[in-house]
């Protein structure tokens, strides 16, 4: 595989990724873990899920320099630009989703689980072009690097401060937990799942012991 075609891959799954978070929002069941805290923010402050994402995430980055210094590789700073292109089709597919209104549960868990799966092969694909990481994921892997921690383990802790910031700040300035539902924990559940299925049936491993792209899935 290329190196063009493992960042166009890259780029192509943050896309999917971002399609799925905003899938998962129009659910009204609660948004993915990652997603919880700029969505409350958003909807407590006259700023758009998209633009806060970018925010935090440029936190994150700053965390992940702070934290390995001369270990964070400059190729990650590539991050700042790949997040910008995140955050905007995050907007993008918040309008394009805007039809989608379901009127009772069942119609609810359809764009959950279909949001689910769009993140899930998003980050699938993303392990596969294997050039960058997002934020979100480049943190728990600092955090895990500087502090010698088992990667779910972080990634698990990640996950639930999240939530737990996103209901605090809920709490206070929308007089109730906002975007804090039984989807976060069905999404926390099976993105990995869903992920790792799709690991599987897209990618091989050749000879050389690179994983390569499987187009036929």
């Amino acid at each position: 595989m290329t190196l063009f075609t493992r960042y166009f891959l890259f780029i192509f799954a943050v896309i999917v990724q971002a399609s799925g978070i905003a899938l998962v929002v129009k659910s009204l069941l609660g948004t993915s873990p990652i997603s919880s805290l700029p969505y409350v923010i958003s909807l407590a402050f006259p700023v758009t899920l998209g633009q806060m994402t970018f925010s935090i995430n440029m936190l994150l980055v700053l965390g992940q320099y702070l934290l390995l210094r001369k270990d964070f590789d400059s190729l990650q700073f590539l991050q700042v630009p790949v997040t910008m292109i995140f955050a905007w089709f995050i907007d993008f597919f918040m309008d394009v989703w805007g039809w989608v209104v379901p009127h009772n549960y069942i119609m609810q868990l359809l764009p959950l689980l279909a949001g689910t799966t769009f993140i899930a092969f998003g980050v699938a694909v993303q392990g596969i072009a294997n050039v960058l990481m997002l934020p979100g994921e480049g943190i728990v892997y600092a955090v895990s690097r500087h502090f010698q921690l088992e990667f779910a383990k972080v990634k698990t802790g990640n996950d639930v401060t999240l939530v737990f910031l996103a209901a605090v700040i809920s709490w206070i300035y929308l007089d109730g937990i906002e975007g804090i539902r039984e989807g976060t924990l069905i999404s926390a559940l099976i993105t990995g799942v869903i992920a790792r299925f799709f690991l599987h049936h897209l990618s091989i491993v050749n000879d050389k012991g690179q994983l390569i792209f499987h187009p036929h899935w």
